[in-house]
């Protein structure tokens, strides 16, 4: 699955686990792990809107609510895909985060994931 060569917070991580039902209620389950044998991370949700190519959006909840993330139960992620005139932009947006300092550690981990996805599928572009 395409998924598994790139989500993950940071160079190095890998995604153990990709489970995803692409459809308005569907569920997923995300797991990253830090190397072979690190922490995994595990993220659930359910999709509140898929609209092809433009948007997708979904819950975001920690499983087992590891310490670290607390404060960002319950968010939301809300992707936009823009047609530009050399391919699509990507607008991610992910609110409902109790502090700033639990908003900047995601965000962090989602700027990871996006060059992960340029550097593992499209090749560093």
């Amino acid at each position: 699955m395409l998924l598994q060569r790139w989500w993950a917070a940071l160079q190095g991580w890998d995604t153990s686990v990709a489970e995803v039902d692409l459809r308005p209620q569907g569920r997923y389950r995300l797991s990253m792990r830090e190397g072979d044998r690190g922490a995994e991370y595990t993220v659930v949700g359910e999709y509140v809107e898929v609209r092809r190519p433009e948007r997708l959006a979904y819950t975001w909840t920690w499983e087992g609510e590891p310490e670290i993330m607390r404060g960002s139960e319950s968010t939301l992620v809300v992707v936009d895909f823009v047609a530009d005139a050399d391919g699509t932009e990507v607008v991610l947006t992910h609110s409902g985060f109790t502090g700033d300092g639990i908003r900047d550690l995601h965000g962090e981990g989602w700027a990871g994931c996006l060059d992960n996805l340029g550097d593992r599928v499209l090749g560093g572009t």
